[in-house]
């Protein structure tokens, strides 16, 4: 794995490092500086030429600044003539803007897309997309990972007393009737309404929820707002208190303290997006850093990517 060298962006270094121990290679020098104007400088302090090169990116807070510092750490890389420019991007920011849901709005996680390729970037690696056909907004490989495995195992090592796996929503019914058949339980759907952005209103729950534990599955967590207004209707139709997955949590504003819910068991996401150390007892962090390791080696040494997952 001479050629293979992994640089760390500004957004989660602590993964990128984990990655790197797995794989036993360094992380790439390279520092990223900002000018008094604000404008994002980057120096590579290694050679790459012929290399290649992954870069670990999240598109987490801010996601603008880590998108164009993305931006020009690709362009660095490509006027050094490196072989390849490889982006691991455990959260793949604007992802919830993948279809005009009304007239006159952009498409932004196709924009994102149109312009990492055209900057220069040769590959993508990625977990738990919002959307799988964002995939088909690359014209370059995409590499989709899920972090499914990952939490199965945790939540089978808990040993949870009557479970039901719960949707937050329709959209995410497939995942939450397959992690309900992985676990061997019933599963639920709620119903809600979008009065507006990062606003929710459940209005019907479909399946029996009395006297059971709810293992809630997303694929990201925002304000935390959705997961409150769950948990609590679960509460009034006789759940016990619950066990939220998500692979990202970008816990925006105060999230992290409204998850301190008197009605939430444990609150288990992964490392895509680096959290804050101020968090309660109740947040279960898992690594996916093993699983982006095995992919990088498939990928760089040969082998199947659908090796990875059980799930």
């Amino acid at each position: 794995m001479a050629q293979i060298k992994v640089f760390s962006g500004s957004s989660n270094k602590p993964l990128a490092e984990a990655i790197c121990e797995r794989l036993q290679v360094p992380l790439g020098k390279a520092v990223i500086s900002r000018q008094q104007s604000g404008e994002i400088h980057v120096s590579y302090e290694e050679s790459v030429r012929n290399c290649d090169i992954f870069i670990v990116q999240s598109l987490s807070h801010p996601v603008n600044e880590l998108l164009v510092e993305l931006l020009v750490m690709i362009d660095a890389a490509k006027r050094a003539s490196a072989q390849s420019i490889n982006i691991v991007m455990p959260y793949y920011g604007y992802a919830r803007q993948e279809r005009k849901s009304k007239p006159r709005e952009p498409i932004s996680a196709k924009l994102v897309a149109d312009v990492l390729t055209t900057v220069g970037a040769n590959r993508i690696i990625t977990l738990d997309l919002h959307a799988d056909p964002i995939q088909g907004f690359f014209d370059i490989t995409v590499d989709h990972l899920s972090a499914l495995d990952i939490i199965i195992n945790a939540l089978r090592a808990k040993n949870i007393v009557n479970p039901v796996v719960v949707s937050p929503d329709a959209g995410r019914a497939t995942v939450a009737e397959k992690l309900a058949g992985l676990l061997n339980c019933p599963f639920a759907i709620m119903i809600k309404n979008r009065p507006a952005h990062n606003k929710s209103e459940i209005t019907h729950i479909i399946g029996e929820v009395e006297g059971m534990t709810p293992i809630i599955i997303e694929d990201m967590i925002d304000t935390g707002s959705t997961i409150v207004n769950v948990v609590e209707a679960l509460h009034k139709r006789g759940a016990y208190d619950a066990y939220i997955c998500a692979t990202h949590g970008l816990f925006s504003d105060n999230a992290v303290k409204k998850l301190d819910h008197p009605y939430i068991n444990e609150v288990i996401i992964t490392d895509t997006i680096l959290l804050d150390d101020e968090h309660s007892d109740k947040f279960v962090v898992l690594s996916v850093a093993p699983l982006i390791s095995q992919a990088i080696d498939i990928i760089t040494n040969g082998g199947s990517i659908a090796t990875l997952f059980k799930a």
